[in-house]
């Protein structure tokens, strides 16, 4: 785990700066290996994808750019054999994080140690049921292995539950369990894709009522429990801000947000293809972005996404939320226990 004051300087220096693309999601890999229930990737996989020196030529890119943090997901991101060369470059100069559905990270547990964050994909702790939603057996074990090996080994691994209606009722029992351990939750809210662009950047999300939240109480009773629990568990990682929208969501479908999609943060596809999000057409390449970036086209684009409501995935609420200088400074203020974590593990 790497976050030395060289580091720290530089994301500290950038996240002052405004009108920065802060966030970056980077969709690496088309190819997955397990049949998540409420997925399009591993139906329609792609073997192609950019060479490690493309990579390492966008990371230098976004770097440039003032990029402070990177999530690295696919696909499954550690199905790529060059993943060590990726995660090792870009630890060092931007917050990493990177996914696993569970199945690839003991395999990859070195390349792992230079990531800030490991976000393993855990929706329950109900073998059978998780199992179910996966769409593999045993990979419930699998991840349970996985979780516990890499916090032994000082990794900084959290647990990244889905929020829907398959598990709404369990997600503060399964919080206890590992923020009992020392390990950190990360969560996500179940979305689908409801087509922005024809040729959206990135299918991910697939409908499946089994999922769709249909108990809107039990939503907003779950954010005022979580934010309760967060004034005194520094392992639950969302913001009191995004719990905020959240009920006030699922409460009367007010969007406490304005999309700040293309502005604050992007998404970029395995084959290099830039978006504001993965449900909008490409309107870039990483090679080309620099010289777009200022555009009066991205500045027109950036307008229609302010006013696009059509998604509640939780990534891009949370961006859009702190997607400024001083929603920078709200992160610190909100996760400053957590942030420490990071201190703590990366002393020698």
């Amino acid at each position: 785990m790497v976050l030395n004051l060289e580091k720290a300087a530089r994301i500290a220096v950038h996240s002052l700066r405004p009108n920065r693309p802060y966030h970056v999601q980077w969709l690496v890999t088309r190819k997955c290996n397990y049949r998540c229930k409420g997925c399009n990737v591993w139906r329609e996989q792609d073997t192609k994808e950019l060479s490690t020196e493309e990579m390492i030529r966008g990371l230098d890119i976004l770097r440039e750019l003032g990029v402070i943090d990177i999530v690295f997901s696919g696909g499954n991101p550690l199905l790529r054999n060059d993943i060590d060369e990726i995660l090792e470059y870009a630890s060092r100069f931007f917050i990493t994080t990177i996914y696993d559905n569970g199945s690839m990270a003991l395999e990859k547990i070195d390349a792992l140690r230079h990531a800030n964050f490991v976000a393993i994909s855990l929706d329950t702790l109900h073998e059978e049921k998780n199992d179910h939603i996966k769409g593999i057996k045993g990979s419930w074990k699998k991840a349970m292995q996985t979780v516990e090996k890499l916090h032994k080994e000082g990794i900084h691994v959290g647990v990244s539950p889905t929020i829907s209606q398959f598990n709404i009722h369990e997600i503060v029992s399964l919080t206890k369990y590992f923020s009992g351990r020392g390990i950190p939750v990360w969560y996500c809210l179940y979305s689908h894709d409801t087509t922005a662009d024809s040729d959206q950047l990135f299918k991910i999300g697939k409908p499946d009522d089994e999922f769709e939240i249909a108990d809107k109480e039990a939503m907003i009773r779950l954010c005022d429990t979580l934010a309760n629990m967060k004034k005194k568990d520094d392992n639950i990682l969302i913001t009191t801000q995004t719990l905020n929208a959240m009920k006030r969501l699922f409460l009367d479908g007010k969007r406490l947000w304005k999309c700040r999609a293309l502005q604050n943060f992007f998404m970029i596809d395995h084959l290099g293809r830039v978006a504001g999000c993965h449900l909008r057409r490409p309107v870039s390449s990483i090679f080309e972005l620099p010289k777009l970036w200022n555009s009066n086209n991205f500045d027109a684009l950036r307008k229609v996404y302010r006013e696009c409501n059509r998604c509640i995935y939780l990534c891009y609420i949370v961006y859009s939320l702190h997607g400024s200088v001083r929603g920078n400074l709200q992160i610190v203020q909100d996760n400053w226990k957590s942030a420490r974590l990071f201190w703590k593990k990366s002393r020698p």
